[in-house]
């Protein structure tokens, strides 16, 4: 596990832009998995604005670890957000853009992805794996679509399952741990005071640590990257 803290989310969403831009470079082809929520939009910004024309983006495959099931249209879209912040202002083949179709029936669409998955990706011992899967976490240490209360979709046989948001009732197409743990690397980007209990408990493996999805991540190669505001990791910090 290596830590990367930074002052705040802007100089996260700076190093992290630098690191993936790095990690594209020395691959042929890339294959991606994406996150929601608000500092992966900051990210996908900078990517925009510093990288639009220094990274060869027809390398790079993209797919998301968990959407939200709703049109691509939608406001909760995680594929509309990436579209808004990052896609239409890089130009990358159109075919290298594998998205959820929230639209569809969750179930259906869960094993189609997972299909898909399978026919994309590389299958180390039977199970999809992706070069690189960012992921956030939520304030209840959920992370992709898995949520405290539905943890044992982590351990699912399915590569990808339907969840439910516990307050909204809202389904989730999202990644199993299987899936996420397979992957080369895997990158939380985490900011934010409200996440500190969280990251300081699953770092330190204090706590409630065990009853949150987050700490699953364990990626058998053992590439973890956390990138950190100082908000975000000041119980690790000490501060």
């Amino acid at each position: 596990m290596e830590l990367k803290i930074y002052k705040d989310k802007n100089e996260v969403a700076k190093e992290f832009s630098s690191y993936l831009a790095d990690f594209v470079a020395t691959k042929e082809t890339v294959h991606i998995a994406l996150s929601g929520g608000s500092t992966p939009k900051i990210v996908f910004h900078r990517l925009a604005s510093d990288y639009a024309a220094k990274i060869d983006w027809s390398k790079i495959h993209f797919y998301w670890g968990d959407e939200r099931c709703v049109p691509p249209t939608d406001e909760q879209s995680n594929y509309k957000m990436t579209v808004d912040h990052l896609f239409s202002k890089i130009t990358m083949p159109e075919e290298n853009i594998h998205r959820v179709l929230g639209e569809n029936n969750p179930t259906g669409e869960a094993m189609r992805y997972a299909n898909l998955l399978e026919i994309n990706l590389d299958r180390v011992d039977g199970i999809p794996q992706f070069d690189l899967v960012i992921l956030g976490m939520g304030d209840d240490g959920h992370t992709a679509s898995i949520f405290p209360h539905e943890i044992a979709l982590w351990h699912a046989e399915d590569h990808c399952v339907v969840a439910m948001h516990p307050d909204s009732g809202q389904e989730r197409v999202s990644i199993n741990g299987k899936v996420i743990n397979k992957s080369k690397e895997v990158a939380f980007l985490v900011t934010g005071e409200s996440k500190a209990d969280k990251v300081t408990e699953i770092i330190n493996k204090t706590g409630d640590h065990k009853s949150y999805p987050a700490s699953l991540v364990n990626p058998e190669s053992g590439n973890l990257v956390w990138f950190l505001d100082h908000s975000a990791a000041s119980g690790v910090r000490g501060d």
